[in-house]
């Protein structure tokens, strides 16, 4: 009689070797969630949660092998970057990750992965997998950046010459006196740009530059987070903060719904030496006019110096542009190439208003400029209108990513959910 204990690990050794055959014959196909996880999406496309972070995520980076690395706006378990390798089915249950600092900077390209803290800007070089080498042990790019806890994150993004572009974030509402107080007047020729509000260029390849040694590129910027390099126009844009509290700091001028609806969220294209006039001015979406800032003498109608820069988009007020994304993979219809995602992390200032936002929008472009009214495109972050509304929501979109194969990977702030969006009907 044959061993029994034998004869039944053969029997498992036989079922695991099939099921393992089963496994190799049967692809495994890449496919939305069932609830789209829970995002409102235009027809043909879909959604998937690649990973749960728990962390607060912000922006994020996909290199040509697919392996996804996000940043964290402060160390999760002593961790600032986190690394996710999604299967075959798109989902990343587990995780792992280095980087001991927080911060929102993140950004891939030619064999580099590019991070910064809100003081510092490093670099990690990536091997043909796509796999940091020397998390332990970074370069440093860019040190002793202006930390003043207000507008503090340091957004990066590179050309193609080697440049690699920084935000440093005006430390104030409106380069007041008194910052955000009612009736302070602003400061003559705004010391603050001198050293921030506006965009500071770096070389890429070189390590420990101090930030004296950082060219400012652009100024009259009050903060940016979301920004790109557009290939077709060759050229860097941003979604500039607007600036907040028109009615609590002069009431006689603006009354509660003006200063819910006011300033637009500006999209620019930046050129060197580019002035977009913060804090003098503010942009009106409503009359598409660049406005006279009441801190340096305006009124609600006293237009600005038509010296500054305009920008090239408007959208709602204090609806938060985290996340610009240039569109060029082949996965989406033709009609998204090159064109425009916009994250809107949403607002916090617009009572007795609604407040708005949450979402992703997409700005159309033709050779190199908007063309055409933006759209929402994937919605419902918030969870539910109502949760939208009162400014609870689940989900605020922050960071924008295009995968190898085209697809659209979004971050969220809030709960640390990685989204991926994918175009399904052919």
């Amino acid at each position: 009689m044959k061993n029994p204990i034998s004869r039944a690990l053969l029997l498992t050794s036989a079922v695991a070797g099939g099921l393992g055959l089963l496994a190799l014959t049967q692809k495994v196909t890449l496919a939305p969630d069932p609830n789209n996880a829970g995002l409102k999406l235009p027809v043909g496309f879909g959604a998937l949660v690649v990973a749960e972070t728990g962390g607060h995520a912000r922006h994020l980076a996909v290199t040509p092998q697919g392996t996804v690395y996000v940043k964290l706006n402060s160390p999760k378990n002593g961790k600032g970057i986190l690394v996710l390798h999604p299967g075959a089915n798109g989902k990343a249950p587990a995780f792992t990750g280095f980087g001991n600092y927080g911060g929102t900077g993140m950004f891939a390209k030619d064999g580099y992965l590019y991070a910064s803290s809100d003081e510092e800007v490093f670099r990690y070089k990536l091997d043909a997998k796509g796999e940091v080498t020397n998390p332990a042990q970074p370069e440093k790019i860019v040190t002793g950046l202006i930390n003043r806890q207000q507008h503090e994150s340091k957004s990066v993004v590179l050309d193609n010459a080697g440049n690699i572009y920084v935000n440093i974030g005006g430390y104030a509402n409106a380069c007041q006196e008194k910052d955000r107080q009612r009736g302070s007047m602003g400061i003559p020729d705004c010391p603050i740009l001198a050293h921030a509000g506006g965009i500071w260029q770096f070389r890429a390849d070189k390590l420990n530059q101090s930030y004296a040694e950082g060219i400012r590129f652009a100024t009259g910027l009050r903060n940016v987070v979301g920004l790109d390099w557009n290939l077709q126009a060759n050229q860097l844009f941003v979604m500039q903060h607007g600036r907040d509290q028109l009615h609590d700091n002069f009431p006689a001028l603006y009354d509660d719904k003006q200063s819910a609806e006011l300033p637009a969220e500006c999209l620019y294209a930046l050129s060197k030496g580019a002035n977009a006039g913060w804090p003098y001015l503010y942009y009106d979406g409503q009359k598409h006019q660049k406005m006279l800032a009441p801190e340096y003498g305006g009124d609600g109608q006293k237009l600005a110096d038509p010296k500054y820069l305009e920008p090239v988009a408007a959208y709602p007020a204090h609806t938060a542009p985290d996340g610009l994304l240039f569109y060029t993979g082949t996965m989406f219809p033709e009609r998204y190439r090159n064109g425009a995602f916009i994250a809107f992390h949403g607002s916090w200032n617009r009572a007795p208003e609604p407040q708005k936002g949450y979402y992703v929008v997409f700005q159309p472009f033709k050779n190199g400029q908007p063309a055409g009214d933006w759209e929402v495109f994937a919605d419902n972050f918030a969870g539910t209108a109502a949760k939208a509304a009162a400014g609870r929501a689940d989900h605020k979109p922050c960071g924008l990513a295009q995968g190898p194969d085209g697809s659209l990977y979004v971050s969220d702030d809030k709960a640390g959910t990685i989204y991926r969006i994918m175009y399904t009907k052919k």
